[in-house]
């Protein structure tokens, strides 16, 4: 049920979902006549093409709706989960499937439909169906290396023939078209019937297959979430509201001291500059990292303070202004950079002899909170573990 579950809904309503759902689809089936054989078997046949049609349009929708949603932000085309592809035993199997669906009138899910209802020849299916998972565990050591044959990994047309996804929605959704043209003439060749439409059921027909076409070109032409989220972090507007969001040096370090508690120091810096060195309690989210949706419960917490550092003020900007886009924290801006913060409270050099009172403060109060922060860092590495990437779950699925 991901990403619904458990992002959005808690893992106890995941089974209850899955089985409104379940009901939901096979009202569905019924009502649209797929628990009967002979309507089915009208694809082979040639006398009734809903089969094609419906598993067209469903695939069409599904493929240009991703695409769609993708492109908007709407949903992370990074979690979908892509079955691996077994070349050779997924032919031999769709062959077997196939003989098995002209022979018995059923696909697995309309053969549950059909049981479902009472009908004898969708129990008998049910059965065999399970006869042959059966057969198929018992001979499994002997099948393996055909099961596993022709292993691609988890690749999709795009990937093998190196064209983009918009233009293998754009593809496929022509294919469909020509396919429902195609099956329109066979159904009224072999039902016997005048092929020709009624305008306005003709006018009709082009206006829907414009659609997907529509949808396809809204989502080629217009900017993504992207392009639309770096336009707004390079805007002057963010960039200048860091300006007046400074924390500098000293006072940082009293609130480490002090407050640590109500504050995420966050490194933006590379992890091999990070593990060099990095202020006390810092946490490393690279710049390049941060619109990873692993980090965002950082950014959209209202908890603490978020204040952002690295050793580029351009970088460090950049990060606040890449904080505010993608959630609603408070967040803030260390003036001081890394390397000179590291100077000034672990390094400090000693006042000259004509230094005055405030000179000579500064520097006593700066080795003070070097020691008080080294020593609260090292007293809470104990008890505080580091900050957890949120687990991205693989949003799966399929036909039964």
């Amino acid at each position: 049920m991901g990403p619904l579950v458990p992002t959005i809904i808690s893992n106890e309503f995941d089974l209850v979902i899955a089985l409104l759902l379940g009901f939901g689809f096979g009202f569905i089936l019924e009502q649209a006549g797929f628990s009967t054989s002979k309507k089915l078997v009208g694809l082979f046949y040639g006398y009734d093409f809903v089969v094609l049609k419906v598993f067209f349009t469903a695939g069409i929708t599904a493929m240009i709706g991703v695409l769609l949603l993708g492109h908007f932000g709407l949903l992370d085309l990074s979690i979908i989960y892509v079955n691996p592809t077994f070349l050779k035993s997924a032919i031999i199997g769709g062959l077997i499937m196939g003989v098995g669906f002209v022979v018995g009138g059923f696909c697995p899910g309309t053969s549950v439909c059909a049981s479902a209802t009472g009908k004898i020849d969708g129990i008998i299916f049910v059965l065999g169906g399970l006869f042959g998972i059966y057969l198929f565990m018992e001979f499994y050591p002997f099948l393996i290396n055909t099961y596993m044959a022709g292993a691609m990994g988890p690749v999709t047309i795009p990937d093998v023939f190196g064209i983009s996804p918009i233009a293998t929605a754009a593809l496929f959704s022509a294919i469909a078209l020509g396919g429902f043209v195609l099956a329109a003439y066979v159904e009224s060749r072999v039902n016997k019937v005048p092929f020709e439409l009624p305008r306005k059921q003709k006018v009709k027909m082009i206006l829907t297959a414009l659609v997907p076409f529509i949808v396809i070109a809204i989502t080629a032409f217009s900017p993504d979430k992207n392009e639309r989220m770096e336009a707004k972090i390079n805007s002057a507007e963010l960039l200048n509201k860091a300006g007046t969001k400074a924390i500098d040096g000293d006072k940082m370090a009293l609130e480490i001291v002090n407050n640590h508690y109500k504050w995420n120091i966050i490194d933006v810096r590379s992890p091999e500059v990070y593990k060099a060195w990095h202020l006390p309690l810092a946490i490393n989210i690279p710049l390049d990292s941060m619109r990873n949706r692993e980090w965002e419960s950082y950014f959209k917490q209202k908890f603490k303070k978020n204040v952002y550092y690295s050793d580029d003020t351009d970088m460090t900007k950049k990060a606040f202004a890449t904080a505010e886009v993608i959630g609603k924290a408070d967040n803030y801006i260390l003036k001081t950079g890394a390397a000179e913060f590291r100077q000034i409270f672990f390094k400090p050099q000693p006042p000259g002899p004509n230094a005055t009172k405030d000179e000579v403060d500064l520097y006593h109060f700066r080795l003070k909170s070097g020691i008080q922060m080294d020593d609260l860092a090292k007293a809470l590495e104990r008890f505080h573990s580091k900050p957890k990437k949120k687990k991205l779950r693989k949003v799966q699925g399929g036909c039964a």
